[in-house]
């Protein structure tokens, strides 16, 4: 039986994951392992390690890596108490396999680990971009490293092959947060009310906003414009916490400040797969600089205001519209988002760029068919 390891280290990711998840565990040919670690095991950032347990999907391994400081050291620090973990446990579960998705720091100690120790990398969401982010870097850095790509999307697909990557390790599969929409049974909105105690009972504003990494001296300008752009308007305003970057802190003090002054501001610490994406669909108004506003939202036919630099370089579909930081840019952008009939027609004809939800399926079936040996683990170039 073919181990497939999946190292996860925030909510986001693990969303992501979940049905690719659930395929290979499913799957009587492969065998899940699994290591959860970053954000997972804080509880600031909900504890969401819990949900990963009421899941029902067995942890192998619990690393607890995180250092609480707002030095830039800390990050690195962390990731190298991660990576001494992981050798550890790369040694003892002994994967075919290793199965990681998108950007984040933490999957990039994953996979120098797995490269280290000739270890397969199966990587999901290569050849994107997000070109305000040190994530940029991260993401292109973890393709130079893997062996075998799983692109969200055809134009990704071709750029990893023009990265130098042999195009038979590339392929197609869509981008898996598609699939989570296509595959939940959604809560009612009565249902919804009741487990988050908020009425939605006027226009419903989603509003994710994460550090800028690549620009950070300008993270508490940034806030503060979204948060005086906001104030114009009479919305149920629903925050959801910033991935733990650094910069993050700074996010977590205003906007927990913005909502004690008003009663119509809410923040959710972690919502989880099913209450976010139920969330998504009532929302009217996606706000923020998240991938989800540009993978998820389209699903729903939601207008997504996409603030700043964060997911430039991300194909978009035609429910986006980009704006800068500045308070008067946001609101006018909110304003088409709502009001702007022409805009708003062709929400109803999105052809969603990002796959028909088929993603677990495809991936299983390239894990379990790829033939581990020298040729995929000597690597060459194509240009």
């Amino acid at each position: 039986m073919r181990k497939i390891l999946v190292v996860t280290g925030t909510r986001a990711e693990y969303g992501l994951l979940y049905w690719t998840m659930k395929a290979i565990e499913e799957d009587k040919d492969l065998e899940l392992q699994l290591i959860a670690t970053g954000n997972h095991l804080v509880p600031e950032y909900g504890l969401t390690i819990e949900q990963i347990k009421k899941d029902g999907f067995n942890i192998d391994e619990e690393i607890d890596m995180m250092i609480s400081s707002n030095n830039k050291s800390a990050v690195l620090k962390s990731m190298g108490i991660e990576m001494i973990q992981l050798a550890s446990a790369f040694d003892r579960l002994k994967p075919d396999i290793l199965l990681i998705l998108g950007d984040r720091y933490e999957t990039f100690v994953a996979a120098t680990c797995a490269m280290m120790m000739n270890i397969p990398i199966a990587h999901m969401n290569g050849g994107e971009s997000t070109e305000g982010l040190i994530d940029e870097q991260i993401r292109h850095a973890i393709t130079k490293m893997a062996h075998i790509h799983l692109a969200g999307a055809e134009y990704y697909k071709e750029r990893i092959i023009k990265m130098g990557e042999e195009s038979w390790r590339v392929h197609n599969v869509g981008q898996s947060g598609v699939e989570s929409i296509k595959r939940i049974n959604f809560m009612s909105k009565e249902e919804l009310e009741k487990q988050l105690n908020i009425k939605f009972n006027r226009e419903v504003f989603l509003v994710t906003y994460h550090p800028v990494t690549l620009d950070l001296d300008n993270t508490e300008y940034q806030i503060d414009q979204l948060i005086k752009a906001l104030k114009k308007y009479d919305a149920q305003i629903i925050f959801t916490y910033p991935n733990a970057d650094f910069g993050s802190k700074i996010i977590i003090d205003k906007i927990k400040k913005y909502e004690s002054l008003n009663e119509n501001v809410n923040i959710i610490y972690s919502l989880g797969q099913l209450k976010y994406l139920s969330l998504l669909k009532y929302s009217d108004i996606i706000i923020g600089n998240s991938s989800s506003g540009i993978i998820e939202a389209p699903v729903f036919n939601i207008p997504v205001v996409n603030i700043g630099d964060r997911q430039k370089g991300r194909i978009r579909n035609k429910n986006i519209i980009d704006c800068g930081y500045n308070e008067n840019d946001i609101i006018k952008a909110i304003d088409i988002a709502l009001n702007d009939n022409s805009f708003r027609s062709q929400l109803n004809y999105i052809e969603n760029v990002y796959g028909d939800g088929n993603t677990s399926k495809r991936i299983v079936h390239i894990l379990k068919d790829v033939y581990i040996n020298k040729n995929l683990i000597n690597k060459k170039l194509t240009y």
